[in-house]
């Protein structure tokens, strides 16, 4: 049995227009395609997703291929759809703009959306559909009339951006930053520059076009081959020379405030829903690119002004005089000590609380990691902190901090509390799932 060709495969998207790894999720007409992973085969429910009404099965097992005509067998469906993807997207000719970065990736994606959405109809990652099977769906789920696209991309180690950059082929790029985050699978710092950097090496191959925000480390200079760059940063002076775009943080109580200057120089200033010092960045990035992109000022604006954080990211929960900070979707130590500054720094005669949890994917480094976070807080202003799981065991001894194996055994402790008047940062590596706690 021969192979199906990639414009063969073309050919069957194009005419149903939508596809599905998910057996249990198939709609009606689409091509679902057979999906192998650790711990599960997709040519196992092929049949099964041809009977929920899928017009074609992409499949790479040739006895499933055999059983029904409406088969199209391939050397690896995961690759047959990333090729489909990167098909697809050169059907487009429109900017697409990858955003990657250590920290606040996805926040930022998000506010750049919304800017560019006021002026364009925009396509950008759901969720956290950032990896290799998730880009590739983010963009085969562009509708025809898109008119720019803002694609997240997600790794874990090295290689994995200049994977998604080859699918996603962006000519616009940026980084967010370069922190300490999934150690273990870079392979150290200077690994997560190299990894995170491959989106700047795509672009300098295709001639593509980097923002760089040059008030964060490493990436001025790790972005030096890109030949079209664009620079923004957060600044005291709006005027400073030298930026292609600028922004000075006005305010930080209770929510970021920001001003910027239109193309003619008319200042204005925009108050947020989000907190804490390290999202301006994010906010910045939203305000460049909106500015590039020709985004009229009014409607930058309404779109930071409007933006509501979610997901368990940088939200804000209020329970009666409790006040809950949010922010439990990831944690590494960069973004961990930043969100335990900021806590310190609130004026507040609310008593201040924080709550953190496990930081994973750290590797080698988790010990040392997690015995500097304990340190650190034990030197801020803070109330009272609180550690959960396995890595802090061994840091809660050295603070006095009180220590909780996970969530569960904390909730039945933190329910019998009285936390009035209190607000409490909640911060932990997803797999904690914190947010159980409320």
């Amino acid at each position: 049995m021969s192979f199906a060709s990639s414009d063969a495969i073309l050919k069957v998207y194009l005419q149903y227009g939508s596809v599905s790894i998910d057996s249990r999720q198939i709609e009606a007409s689409d091509v679902f395609f057979a999906i192998r992973g650790e711990r599960f085969d997709g040519n196992r429910y092929v049949l099964s997703a041809l009977q929920q009404g899928a017009c074609a099965a992409i499949v790479d097992d040739p006895e499933v291929a055999a059983q029904d005509e409406r088969c199209l067998l391939v050397p690896d469906a995961l690759v047959a759809l990333q090729e489909l993807a990167h098909a697809y997207r050169h059907r487009f000719n429109i900017p697409v703009i990858g955003i990657t970065g250590s920290n606040g990736k996805t926040t930022t994606k998000e506010l750049v959306a919304a800017v560019l959405a006021e002026r364009y109809k925009t396509h950008f990652t759901g969720g956290n559909f950032n990896n290799h099977i998730g880009v590739p769906l983010t963009l085969l789920r562009m509708p025809a009339d898109t008119e720019i696209a803002v694609i997240e991309m997600g790794a874990n180690a090295q290689g994995e951006i200049a994977l998604l950059s080859a699918i996603a082929d962006p000519d616009y790029g940026l980084i967010t930053n370069i922190g300490k985050a999934h150690l273990e699978g870079f392979g150290g710092i200077e690994g997560v520059k190299k990894g995170k950097s491959e989106l700047y090496r795509h672009l300098e191959k295709n001639g593509g076009t980097a923002f760089v925000n040059t008030g964060e480390r490493f990436l001025e200079k790790l972005s030096e081959g890109v030949s079209k760059r664009l620079s923004y940063e957060l600044v005291d002076d709006l005027q400073k020379e030298g930026i292609d775009y600028t922004c000075t943080l006005t305010s930080e109580k209770p929510f970021l405030r920001i001003a910027f200057l239109d193309p003619k120089g008319k200042r204005y200033e925009v108050t947020s829903q989000l907190f804490g010092r390290y999202n301006a960045n994010n906010i910045l990035t939203a305000v460049a690119l909106g500015l590039h992109f020709g985004v009229d000022a009014d409607y930058i604006c309404h779109a930071i002004a409007s933006y509501q954080p979610g997901n368990n990211r940088s939200q804000i929960v209020t329970k009666g005089t409790t006040t809950f900070l949010l922010d439990a979707y990831n944690a590494n130590p960069t973004s961990l000590e930043n969100a335990l500054r900021y806590l310190a720094a609130i004026e507040t005669e609310e008593r201040k609380v924080a709550i953190i949890g496990d930081m994973l994917e750290l590797g080698d480094d988790s010990k040392h990691e997690h015995a500097s976070i304990a340190r650190l807080a034990k030197t801020l202003p803070l109330d009272d902190v609180i550690l959960v799981g396995e890595h802090f065991a061994q840091a809660a001894p050295d603070t006095g901090f009180t220590h909780f194996a996970d969530v569960a055994t904390l909730k039945k402790w933190f329910h019998q509390q009285d936390w009035s008047a209190s607000r409490i940062l909640l911060k932990a590596s997803r797999r904690l799932a914190l947010e159980k706690l409320i």
